[in-house]
């Protein structure tokens, strides 16, 4: 090929050099199969929803003043699902056999990211548990996982998972179901943005959420109700 040939007139590939070539490990087999399942049986959509985060902070500041155990912005909301799936039980749900499945408890799973790869270990019923409560189960389950020192039985029964990506500076993602499960929330990073209150410019906290749902078992404006009350617990407008 002489150098006056184009880009449009060439016929053979543009080289490329493989600089490594990696087997996948058990453990991300596992993940895509898991993923392949997900995105070949359940009907993926997604809904976000940004929110008002001063009170969130706020009530973080105050169980963290009042509690012995550190509590995360990631405690509280994981409490104020559980508050907003009494209200919206579809969703602490699973869907198989063409069969929705509504749980008692509230079995949320956490995803925590390792570097070999993605786990999705489960906080037994957070019903009936306080801030401190979760607090404190989530960071011990997460210091074993991260140790290695966790069985699949933590991995399973799971209702509902959250999804974490804040601590990465996501500002908005598309969480993946973890089937059969018919949701999943995506947190996001908290941002800071100038706002008017009562006709002055202030700087004001924001916070996204994603969820993704499977149309098969709810629709999406069961997704945007879910994330209205999400919102309301979390902005103080109802009591969690």
């Amino acid at each position: 090929m002489n150098d006056d040939t184009t880009d449009a007139e060439r016929t053979d590939p543009v080289p490329r050099t493989v600089q490594e070539e990696r087997t996948l490990t058990p453990m991300r087999r596992s993940i895509a199969s898991r993923l392949h399942e997900s995105y070949s049986e359940a009907v993926h959509v997604t809904v976000s929803r940004e929110i008002d985060a001063e009170a969130l902070v706020a009530r973080t500041e105050r169980a963290q003043d009042a509690l012995e155990t550190p509590v995360s912005i990631l405690d509280v909301v994981l409490v104020a699902v559980s508050k907003t799936l009494d209200d919206h039980p579809e969703f602490n749900a699973t869907y198989e056999d063409e069969t929705h499945m509504i749980y008692e408890e509230h079995n949320v799973a956490v995803a925590i990211d390792l570097d070999r790869g993605l786990v999705t270990p489960v906080l037994e019923d957070l019903r009936e548990k306080s801030f401190g409560d979760v607090a404190a189960e989530r960071r011990a389950l997460t210091e074993r996982v991260q140790a290695g020192e966790y069985s699949m039985s933590d991995l399973k029964g799971s209702t509902f998972t959250v999804s974490n990506l804040g601590p990465l500076g996501s500002d908005s993602f598309t969480p993946v179901i973890n089937p059969p499960e018919v949701g999943i929330l995506g947190v996001n990073r908290i941002r800071e943005r100038p706002a008017f209150v009562d006709g002055d410019v202030e700087s004001n906290r924001y916070l996204n959420f994603d969820l993704s749902i499977d149309h098969r078992a709810v629709d999406g404006a069961d997704a945007a109700r879910f994330l209205e009350t999400l919102a309301d617990v979390l902005t103080g407008e109802v009591e969690s």
